[in-house]
């Protein structure tokens, strides 16, 4: 502190009332340096005077020079040399180069900042919160709030982490880490000050430059651009400030120190333009369903249905499209489209071009476009992929023993499962394979960008995604068999701990849920064609329906139909003969009339039951080829999955399926009937058959079924059936009807015949 006066005081009466006079005035603007222009008093010299011969004071001369009085907005420097000190970045106060004017040691304290009605700008000074207590103490090391990040500049990619830390009034980046990664720098116009939030000075208290603009991106899809300002912070490369978290707004998760969703102005800046073929865009969105569970509000945000619009950046389980050797994707023509259908094409063209989902393209590939219609009665564009699928490399996923999966299920006690809306557009194309997907429109050549629906292989990238996404999830809580996700907890507390865990792990990695499909905190669920409690699991009846729920045979060829089913698989029920006796002796000549005795009813039902257990019905083995034998009669469909365990065994079932046709289905031809049931056969097992590393065998006893690869034009029922089928490895046998029993009997269980049985 500066002295206000020196020790020894005046003498004489006058000149002690003039300097008490002075030295209020220095007090006075200590009190309020807020209230007035900023004056610097020196210490006040002893000045002696003397009385005149008249009686008046005269000051005697001295050699101390006299005081100039204060002028608002001098500083009392040429401005020359204020330039000279403003270039090479000088104290305006006492020409040093380690400090600013405002926190120039020599510079008298409690004068005012130069921004008051001097009109004067301040000294703008940088705070570092709580960046700088970490580098010494470890604990709050632990504590901090370390976002991922990826930064992109003139070609170059970098993955770090950025510290979250409130207390810092920028953004900053480390000097070395800057120049290590060779990232270009910009002079500051004038230097900064920068110092710690408890005023200390740091070991290089000024800013000189700052970073060029770079690319940022958190999470999957939210971006900005971003300048850091440089300082020395080998502790934290690259800190996000106060003004990062005001300007974003995120909900911080405190606890997990993770942020779960960004602010509303995030969602039209940074996660950019989002909206979908007539809908309303993200800004008007509807807001989502209050379904959502309380405990899970806060991550609301992953069951959102737009974020699935914005494109990806490469990831290392981008789409590869690998051909077998020698071929070439064929060039397919321009399918015929009505006025309604084209205008949807080019409103589809154009909005994909403005994603980035797709670009214009020279590739000498070309798949025809085409539109199917939903049941809603919209059209959904479709890319012809058959001939791709043909001559692309099939990329068969491992796909874990579902009864290996429920042993880990021991000691559950409450549930929630996930269904994941599509998100195959937030998986990229890989680098080099964007030609391979090329289609033919009338309004031009187009290729995409990210993954498109159709393509063969789309369901086991997809699975690679959601399976690296929570894959130190797997072996404790969480299973994941394709698309279906099911958390599991021994208590509620934990439960919500963990499904939290899960829903965060989603939305970092760009994934959503289907809210309608979802099922939280249940201690009963239906996963994979099984019944799951505490107890246990059992199958569940619905898959057995077709067994259980066989009608009573109404007349001889009925009967003989569900003998000759049965027959089937007499190796695998205890005394078979035995068992089957009363139905056979029904079936004899001269006694087709008879009524229905207790002992057949018996056996009926109990052959019913026989098919439901083991050892005939067996869990499915991934690891083992299927084989599928379908069968449409006029009024039904049936349907039977098998495994082989080895090529001298027996087939065993793994699966029945059956049901009536509606009277709508019962008008298709023939060949449309068989299709038919295979595809409601794959859809009924689809969590088993899709992504079979072997072809699955589907044996039909129609014989011009396989058109469904090679037809040139497709009715919309039938390219929504092509576009199904592509996600299965398949390969349809023939079979005449006379040997495709088991499907056959299935199949007809419901006709009436002539000859009932009362």
């Amino acid at each position: 502190m500066f002295e206000l006066a020196p020790l020894k005081l005046p003498e004489h009466l006058d000149h002690l009332v003039d300097f008490c006079i002075a030295m209020d005035d220095q007090i006075r603007e200590r009190r309020h340096p807020r209230d007035r222009p900023r004056r610097v008093l020196p210490p006040l010299p002893l000045v002696p005077r003397h009385t005149t011969a008249s009686g008046n004071l005269e000051t005697v001369k001295t050699d101390v020079p006299a005081i100039e009085p204060m002028q608002i907005g001098k500083t009392g420097i040429s401005e020359a040399e204020r330039a000279h000190r403003r270039e090479r970045g000088l104290c305006f106060y006492c020409a040093g180069a380690d400090h600013f004017r405002l926190q120039c040691p020599q510079r008298p304290r409690g004068s005012r900042g130069e921004s008051g009605k001097s009109g004067q700008k301040t000294v703008n000074t940088q705070v570092i919160g709580s960046l700088y207590a970490s580098f010494v103490d470890d604990e709050k090391k632990k504590t901090r709030i370390l976002l991922p990040i990826s930064l992109t500049w003139e070609g170059v990619h970098l993955e770090s982490e950025a510290f979250l830390d409130s207390g810092a009034s920028g953004n900053f980046m480390d000097r070395c880490f800057a120049a290590n990664h060779l990232l270009p720098l910009v002079l500051k116009e004038r230097p900064l000050m920068v110092e710690a939030i408890d005023g200390k000075p740091l070991s290089c208290p000024h800013i000189t430059h700052d970073t060029i603009d770079v690319c940022m991106t958190t999470g999957v899809l939210h971006r900005e651009t971003i300048r850091f300002q440089v300082i020395d912070s080998p502790s934290c490369p690259v800190v996000l400030g106060f003004p990062w978290l005001t300007e974003h707004n995120p909900v911080i998760d405190w606890a997990q120190r993770d942020i779960m969703c960004w602010g509303p102005s995030c969602q039209s800046k940074c996660l950019g333009r989002v909206n979908v073929i007539g809908s309303l865009n993200i800004a008007t969105a509807p807001p989502l369903s209050t379904e959502v569970p309380e405990c899970y509000m806060a991550l609301k945000e992953v069951f959102s249905k737009t974020r699935t619009e914005v494109l990806p950046p490469h990831r290392p389980y981008d789409c590869a499209i690998e051909l077998l050797p020698g071929t070439m994707p064929p060039r397919g023509h321009v399918y015929p489209l009505s006025q309604r259908e084209n205008d949807i094409m080019e409103e589809y063209i154009r909005e994909n071009l403005e994603r980035g989902f797709i670009r214009r393209s020279s590739s000498p590939a070309g798949a025809g476009f085409f539109f199917v219609s939903k049941k809603e009665g919209d059209l959904r564009p479709c890319i012809d992929y058959r001939g791709l699928n043909r001559i692309t490399i099939r990329n068969a996923y491992p796909i874990p023993l579902i009864t290996e999966l429920f042993d880990r299920l021991k000691g559950a006690r409450i549930y929630t499962k996930l269904d994941l809306r599509g998100a195959y557009n937030l998986v990229r194309v890989k680098k080099g394979h964007e030609w391979k997907t090329a289609f033919n429109t009338r309004s031009g050549h187009y290729e995409y960008l990210v993954m498109p629906f159709g393509l063969c292989n789309a369901p086991a990238v997809f699975q690679d995604l959601i399976n690296d996404t929570l894959r130190d999830f797997l072996q404790t809580f969480v299973i994941v068999y394709l698309d279906d996700i099911l958390i599991y907890s021994p208590d509620k507390e934990t439960h919500h701990a963990h499904v939290r865990q899960v829903l965060k792990r989603l939305l970092r990695a760009g994934l959503y849920c289907k809210l309608e499909k979802c099922l939280f905190d249940i201690e009963t669920v239906h996963f994979l064609g099984y019944i799951i409690t505490p107890e246990g699991f059992q199958m569940d009846p619905k898959k057995l329906s077709a067994i259980l729920d066989w009608p009573l045979p109404q007349g001889l060829k009925a009967i003989q139909r569900f003998l000759g089913f049965t027959n089937y698989y007499r190796r695998f029920i205890k005394k078979f003969s035995a068992l089957v006796a009363p139905l056979t002796a029904m079936t004899k000549k001269g006694v087709v009339n008879q009524k229905w005795t207790p002992q057949a009813s018996q056996a009926f039902e109990a052959l019913k039951q026989a098919f439901t257990t083991a050892p005939v019905l067996r869990h499915p083995d991934p690891a083992l080829p299927f084989q599928v034998e379908v069968d449409a009669s006029e009024l039904g469909l049936g349907a039977v999955l098998s495994q082989r365990e080895a090529p001298d065994k027996p087939l065993h079932p793994c699966g029945f399926y059956s049901r009536k046709l509606s009277p709508a289905e019962r008008n298709y031809d023939i060949g449309n009937r068989e299709l038919l049931a295979v595809i409601a056969a794959l859809t009924e097992w689809r969590y088993l058959l899709e992504g079979s590393r072997d072809p699955i065998v589907i044996i039909t006893d129609h014989k011009n079924l396989t058109y469904i690869g090679d037809a040139k034009r497709l009715n919309a029922r039938q390219a929504r059936w092509s576009l199904f089928l592509s996600s299965f490895n398949f390969v349809l046998t023939y079979r005449p009807g006379s040997r495709n029993i088991k499907a056959d009997a299935l199949s007809r269980q419901y006709e009436s015949y002539e000859h009932n049985i009362q």
